[in-house]
Order: C-alpha cells, then sequence, then structure tokens
C-alpha cells in the first residue's frame, strides 16, 4: 500500500432542513463525493464532512404550519437529507447535525469569547429582513426592492441585537485573498466578492435574534438566539472537534485548516466574508480554497415548486438508476456556468454515453473473448506497433490527465477524458476488426493480443472510472475478473503502467448489460408525467391548459350566436361510433342533435338534465343522422370535458347571453 500523502479535510455546505432537496441540491454532495473518492484513490487521508443546517425562523414557522415542533420537524427533513445522500451513494465521513447537543455547546462558547473580546457587542437593528434567507439588509442593497439573494419580498424588521464588528478584519482578508489566489475559486466568485462587498466597505453583521426562538441561545442573554449564520458556518470545525476553550481534539488538529469547502454560489458571500473573518476572530487558519460551484437548472429556469418543475434524485435513480445519475450531474455541470438537466436530456446521455460507449465496449469486448477463446483472455506479443502504441498511449496518458483537471476541480472535464479513453477502445475495434482476425487461423495469437489490449484498456479505464460512477466500475471489474473482482483493482500509481493483467485469466461467461438504451415517449412518459403530476398536486400547483386564443369579435357578432336551455327528453348511444343521440326539449319544440361525447357520459347520466345548446347553428348530417344545433362542453387537454348545466332550475327554453 503506498504511503499516505497526509490528511485532506472537505466539506459541503449543509443542507438546510425546510424541505426535501431537489436534484440541484443533491449535485454538491455527488460533486463532492467524487472529489474525496478521488482524493482517496491519491492516496490522501481523506475526512469529509456534510450535514444539516436546523435552526432559524423559516424552520419556526414551517413547523407550527405543520402542526409538530421545530425538533420534530428537523428531524424528519434531516433523516429524508440524508436518506437522499445515501441513496446517491456518497462516502461522507461525518453527518453533523447543528441540532447535535456538541455542536450547540460549541457555538456559545464561540459566542461568549468573541463578546468577551470586544468582537460582539449589543445593539439595534432596523431594515428590510427577507425570511427565507434569514438576512438583513439596507434599502440600497435591494434589487427592484426585494432580497437580492433569492428576489423574494423583504420586510421592514426592528429589535435588539449583538452585532459583529466585521470591518475590524476587512483589510486583513482582502490582504489575504490578494496573497492567495487560490482561495475563492473560480476567479468570477473572488471578482465579485471582492468588487461588490469587501472593497466598498463591511457592515458590521447582526448575529442574534429576539423575534423567534427557534435557535441556539445566547447562553449569558437568553432572550436572543444565535444568528443563523454564526451557529451554521461553525459546524465545519465542531464536526472535526474544535474547542473553543482550547481543548480541541487530535482529530481537530490533524485536519483543520479545511483544504476544500464545496459550495453553491449563492452563499460564497457567508462563507468566503462572513466564515474567514469569525476565524480571523477566533485566532484560527483559514481554510484552504473555498469553491462556489453553478447551479443545475430545469430548462425552463431555476428549480421550483410554485413552477412545479422540480426534479428530485430519488425520482431520477429508480428511472435511470444511482451511477446514471450521477454521471449526468457531474458531466452536465460546467465549472463556471449553470447546467441543464431534463428528462429528455437524462435519455440522450444514457443512450449515447453509457449504453453505447461504455455498455456496449464492456459486453462486446467479453462477448468476444467468450466466442473466440472460451472467456480466456492471453498476451501473445503479437503486435500492430502503430495501432496498439496508439491505444497504449492514450490509456496510459489519462489517469494524469484526469489528475490534472480534478486539481483544478474540473470535474466534467476529468470525467469527458476518462471517456475519451473508452471512446479510443471503440475505435481500436474498428480498427483491428477482431471478426476479421477470427476467420483467420494464422491470425488467433493477433486476435487475443486484441482482446488483452481492450480487457487491458477497459481495466484502467474503470479504475479511473470509480471515483464518479463506483458501482458501475465493481461491475465491469466483477465482470473482467469473475474469479477475483480484487485483482483488477488497481492502485493509483499503477493506472499508467499497461500490462498488469496477468495472462490466461477469464472473463464472465455471461455479461451483464451496464446501460439499457431507452425511448423516452415508449419507455418513460407515461412515468415522468405521473411523476410531475403527483409533485404538483402535492404542491398545490395548478397546470392551467393550453388554450389557442382566436381573434376578437364585436359585440354584433357575438349577438348572431345563440343559446338556449335544452332538457333532455332521451338519450343513447349510437353503434360503433363516438356520437350520443339526444332528443331535446327547447321550449315549445323538440329538437335532435348528436355529440361525440360517448367516451365521458353513459346515457342514462344525462336524462333530465337541462343542458346549454347552441341553437342557431347550421343543421347538418352525422352519421346519417340530422343533428339540428350543438350542446355546448367545456374540456381540458388532460382528456378531461364535461357538458354545461345550470346551477338554478331555469325553464327549458329560457335563452342564455
Amino acid at each position: 500500500m503506498p504511503q499516505s500523502k497526509g490528511p485532506f479535510y472537505m466539506t459541503t455546505a449543509i443542507a438546510y432542513t425546510s424541505g426535501k432537496p431537489h436534484i440541484g441540491n443533491t449535485y454538491e454532495i455527488v460533486l463532492a463525493d467524487s472529489i474525496a473518492r478521488f482524493r482517496r484513490q491519491e492516496g490522501y487521508d481523506v475526512f469529509f464532512q456534510t450535514g444539516t443546517d436546523e435552526h432559524g425562523q423559516k424552520i419556526e414557522l414551517k413547523a407550527e404550519e405543520a402542526g409538530i415542533t421545530p425538533k420534530e420537524f428537523v428531524d424528519n427533513v434531516s433523516t429524508e437529507i440524508k436518506r437522499i445522500w445515501d441513496l446517491m451513494n456518497t462516502s461522507y465521513d461525518k453527518f453533523i447535525r447543528t441540532t447535535d447537543d456538541y455542536h450547540e455547546k460549541q457555538v456559545q462558547k464561540i459566542f461568549k469569547k468573541l463578546y468577551d473580546q470586544g468582537d460582539i457587542y449589543k445593539g439595534s437593528y432596523e431594515g428590510m429582513y427577507c425570511t427565507p434567507c434569514e438576512s438583513f439588509w439596507t434599502e440600497s442593497q435591494l434589487v427592484d426592492g426585494k432580497c437580492p439573494d433569492c428576489g423574494r419580498e423583504v420586510k421592514p424588521a426592528k429589535e435588539e441585537a449583538y452585532f459583529f464588528k466585521m470591518s475590524k478584519y476587512a483589510n486583513k482578508l482582502i490582504e489575504h485573498i490578494n496573497t492567495h489566489p487560490e482561495f475563492i475559486q473560480p476567479v468570477s466568485r473572488k471578482n465579485e466578492m471582492m468588487n461588490n462587498f469587501l472593497l466598498p466597505g463591511l457592515q458590521d453583521l447582526c448575529v442574534s435574534r429576539t423575534s423567534f426562538k427557534w435557535g441556539i441561545p445566547v447562553d449569558f442573554d437568553d432572550k436572543h438566539v444565535v444568528y443563523v449564520w454564526l451557529d451554521a458556518l461553525t459546524n465545519y470545525i465542531t464536526g472535526i472537534g474544535y474547542d473553543a476553550d482550547g481543548n480541541s481534539s487530535e482529530q481537530y488538529k490533524k485536519f483543520w485548516p479545511a483544504d476544500l469547502h464545496l459550495i453553491g454560489k449563492d452563499i460564497i458571500r457567508f462563507h468566503t466574508i462572513y466564515w474567514p473573518i469569525f476565524l480571523m476572530a477566533l485566532g484560527e487558519p483559514l481554510p484552504k480554497q473555498v469553491f462556489g460551484h453553478p447551479w443545475l437548472l430545469q430548462n425552463d429556469g431555476k428549480m421550483s415548486k410554485s413552477k412545479g418543475n422540480v426534479i428530485y434524485a430519488d425520482d431520477l435513480v429508480d428511472l435511470f438508476g444511482v451511477d446514471a445519475v450521477r454521471y449526468f450531474v457531474l458531466h452536465e455541470m460546467p465549472f463556471e456556468n449553470d447546467g441543464v438537466i431534463s428528462w429528455e436530456l437524462m435519455v440522450e446521455r444514457m443512450n449515447s454515453d453509457l449504453a453505447n460507449t461504455l455498455g456496449n465496449l464492456v459486453n462486446r469486448t467479453i462477448a468476444m473473448s467468450n466466442k473466440y477463446f472460451g472467456g480466456v483472455v492471453n498476451k501473445t506479443g503479437v503486435e500492430d506497433a502503430a495501432i496498439d502504441g496508439d491505444l497504449k498511449a492514450v490509456v496510459t496518458a489519462t489517469r494524469d490527465k484526469v489528475q490534472a483537471k480534478m486539481a483544478t476541480l474540473h470535474v466534467a472535464d476529468a470525467i469527458t477524458e476518462v471517456f475519451t479513453l473508452f471512446k479510443r477502445c471503440n475505435k481500436y475495434i474498428d480498427e483491428t476488426m477482431p471478426w476479421a482476425l477470427a476467420k483467420d487461423e494464422a491470425q488467433q495469437d493477433r486476435l487475443a493480443e486484441v482482446l488483452y489490449n481492450l480487457v487491458e484498456s477497459i481495466t484502467i479505464g474503470a479504475n479511473l472510472l470509480k471515483s464518479f460512477m463506483p458501482e458501475t466500475t465493481d461491475k465491469i471489474l466483477a465482470q473482467l475478473y469473475p474469479a477475483n473482482p480484487e485483482a483488477g483493482v488497481r492502485d493509483f500509481d499503477d493506472l499508467a503502467t499497461f500490462g498488469l493483467r496477468e495472462t490466461g485469466l477469464k472473463v464472465t461467461e455471461t455479461p451483464e448489460i451496464l446501460f439499457a438504451r431507452l425511448d423516452f415517449e415508449k419507455d418513460l412518459k407515461e412515468k415522468v408525467d405521473a411523476i410531475q403530476e403527483a409533485q404538483k398536486k402535492a404542491n398545490g400547483v395548478t397546470e392551467y391548459p393550453q388554450v389557442e386564443v382566436k381573434p376578437e369579435i364585436t359585440f354584433d357578432d357575438f349577438e348572431k350566436v345563440q343559446f338556449r336551455v335544452a332538457k333532455v327528453l332521451t338519450c343513447e348511444a349510437v353503434k360503433k361510433t363516438k356520437l350520443l343521440k339526444f332528443e331535446l326539449q327547447i321550449g315549445d319544440e323538440k329538437r335532435t342533435i348528436v355529440s361525440g361525447i360517448q367516451k365521458y357520459y353513459k346515457p342514462e347520466e344525462l336524462i333530465g338534465k337541462k343542458l346549454v345548446v347552441c341553437t342557431n347553428l347550421k343543421p347538418r348530417k352525422i352519421c346519417g343522422i340530422e343533428s339540428q344545433g350543438m350542446i355546448i362542453s367545456a374540456w381540458d387537454d388532460k382528456d378531461n370535458l364535461s357538458v354545461l348545466t345550470l346551477e338554478k332550475d331555469i325553464i327549458e327554453g329560457a335563452e342564455i347571453g
């Protein structure tokens, strides 16, 4: 086993327990997991922490709406978040909750320490408050009168509060950012923080609240609870054993400062301004890097329950599998710009990249090994220097290319490098044409060498894929090394060396389809529609029918159409058609009208009803029956139909207008 390269501590933002995380929230934990797995593969002693942020006014209000205590509410949501993180096969070492006893006690100690040394003072706050963001804003900071972070409504608020002297440490933080260009990534996020917040000058920060109770009490002034960001951000040190009294754990001494805080771009300000200033005040070193990743958006913009367009990880996994979802969110997210997700795009990637490029490569390599050599893979040394040499050059160079991309957190580009290897293998099959070699007795050793090269290349590629799609790697190695899958696991240092597979080993006799091709309309549309309908219903979202807007008409035009009340005397189905035949009483006359609504009503349901009928429509023959008007109905694009009836008992023949 290679010697450890040393500790590597990384965190995600802790998920806010206001509700179930959607795929955009879930992207962060998958991204973090891929980085943690890769660092372990490189040889680092990784500690990977995630968790949940559980205090604040928003939680208190949601719990009240649900009729349960705030603790019961966050227990339920935190459990659901952890379930999703586990479903996505993420390898975190600690799941911290800000309601953990140790964390709460340390937050109280930290608050008292900062107060005693004069960094926190008591005052009062008056400003515009955004409840979802738990943030106060001045009028000048608002954008179109709304919260600059989330765009929601703000309300005026005034209350007694404790404040942190941000300006005291601002120059020191500016100097740190200028001398540590790697501290805030991508660079665009650094420029945003410097130009929009630090250089114009920092205002003192409100760090306590009195208008709600669901928070960590300030132990020397229990009217106040600790402001959510001072509470939440400190999880990164309390989770590994920081103690404000100076008795921090050996784990803390080993892993702090963090190597990487991975967060969404929307909370970059809290992590690159507030958090480092809190640490400076505590006398603790700053994290080495904060990476503000972009968002994963729906085709029509940011996911929102009010839009009814939220996609959840567990729904995706049910239809595509864990690793397909992991591949998609990692591969489709650019380094700096927002990515896009849709059900249709998932199917496209599933078919092109996973089923075709990777799945088909593994399947036909194993199938040919079984067909031509009974599954035995032998190295014979019969090479084509140019073709084999180019394949090996691509394969052995991939490790360093992936490592270089991962070093700068260009994760999507790292995965692309691995799939470039698999594409080169497919090209190699086209170049060598094993099926043609199999027909020539003199080419059997060459055929064996070709198949050996393919199996060895796929083995290296599968090992490099493990950080991103761990289950898929295990499945591939189990098929290439069925007697002992561990024989296919390579040390990171060996992934640039070609030819380590022992000759004479067999592949599986029954290859597994890694990824099946899908047809969205045929295989998934009905299921996706059901998921979306259930979600909209649960979130109270109404989807209105799409109706063609017709040209305006004048009142005189409308006056030409006559609607009257008609009583149904008889109603019967017209055989071998979709029609119902009505005998109607309209004033002192009787009329026959046929209507294509047999699918929606049984004849006996309508007898005796009073309907709305257009009576001056020119008669026409329908299936041999003269129809003397039209029954008026309403319908939507979900195939619902209802004839128009009257709320009150109006006499038949009465005019409607």
